[in-house]
């Protein structure tokens, strides 16, 4: 697989940092603070992910060949989480983010034990709600 990108790389060099599962929630915490904002109108329907407990509006395009996303959701942790995967998949081509595997990005950052299977569900929603978006 080809380099991380550069947020993705800051994300494993904080999370790589943090000795335990406290600390790794009060950073996912902090990440999701970070996210881009979305506009009201963005909160609709059309963007919503399905598949996630906690509500989940993602918002993506292609500039250059290359991905970008925008994403939010009214569970803080959530948003974290989403930050870290926005993180991970910001910026790469179809390919590329064809071959992202979210559980393995997840145990990287040494946050996979701690996803419930329902978040862990919620996250696999996500990267294939952006597979969706990419195929246009």
């Amino acid at each position: 697989m080809s380099a991380l990108p550069p947020r993705a790389e800051q994300a494993l060099t904080a999370f790589d940092a943090a000795p335990g599962w406290e600390q790794r929630a009060r950073l996912l915490m902090q990440w999701g603070e970070q996210l881009e904002p979305l506009a009201d109108s963005e909160r609709c329907e059309a963007n919503r992910v399905h598949g996630c407990e906690s509500q989940v509006w993602l918002v993506g395009e292609q500039r250059d060949g290359r991905w970008h996303f925008r994403a939010s959701s009214d569970a803080r942790l959530l948003r974290g989480l989403l930050a870290v995967l926005l993180a991970r998949v910001d910026g790469l081509d179809d390919g590329e983010l064809a071959r992202v595997d979210p559980s393995e990005w997840f145990s990287q950052l040494g946050l996979a034990r701690q996803l419930s299977p329902s978040r862990s569900n919620g996250m696999h929603a996500v990267l294939q709600r952006m597979r969706e978006l990419t195929a246009g």
